[in-house]
């Protein structure tokens, strides 16, 4: 008997280094992404979730009580996995196009 195939959903991550700088961005992406899930290999956080990953500037600014451009993530930013979507608000993961 044949079963259909379920279908997989693939986890993306991202990886900063652990620091005062990153805790906030942290907080936030967690907030955001109620199925992620943060690890913390030694000297690292990374936060895995399935199918998709949003960062959310504006979250970010909640969470530090400033302004904050998406592109300051790229400084504490040690790896990550998925296809980018960036714009000013938003920076997200995913393994679609």
């Amino acid at each position: 008997m044949n079963t259909p195939n379920a279908s997989v959903i693939s986890s993306v991550f991202i990886a900063f280094q652990d620091n005062e700088e990153s805790r906030p961005v942290v907080d936030a992406i967690l907030a955001d992404n109620a199925e992620a899930v943060a690890t913390y290999p030694q000297g690292l956080v990374k936060i895995n979730a399935p199918g998709r990953l949003v960062i959310r500037r504006e979250t970010i600014e909640e969470q530090t009580g400033q302004r904050f451009n998406l592109q300051q993530l790229h400084v504490n930013l040690v790896t990550l996995s998925g296809y980018i979507d960036e714009d000013d608000d938003e920076f997200s993961l995913s393994w679609e196009h």
